[in-house]
């Protein structure tokens, strides 16, 4: 069973080799599997600016998910540890 991702218009603009596989080959890529297609992901976004996200139970695509940018890097992402909490103290 394969697993086919739309290009979308957010991660051409952000990422060269996603830009480059929709002029060479057209908007949608199919992948052998899902790990395939985040795996392909993570090697051309270098920065985590460019992602494989499911599509919705009731997206009419005829696809299983799409690549995404998002302009910037979040300051922290889900999968890093939180940061350490300070006491607060009255009168400083």
């Amino acid at each position: 069973m394969g697993y086919v991702v739309a290009v979308k218009p957010s991660a051409r603009r952000l990422n060269a080799a996603a830009g480059e596989w929709v002029n060479r080959k057209g908007p949608r890529r199919p992948f052998e599997s899902k790990a395939a297609a985040r795996e392909w992901a993570r090697s051309v976004s270098d920065d985590g600016r460019v992602w494989v996200r499911d599509a919705n139970p009731n997206d009419p695509a005829p696809v299983d998910g799409y690549l995404v940018g998002r302009a910037r890097t979040p300051a922290r992402r889900r999968s890093d540890p939180p940061g350490e909490q300070a006491e607060l103290t009255a009168g400083e």
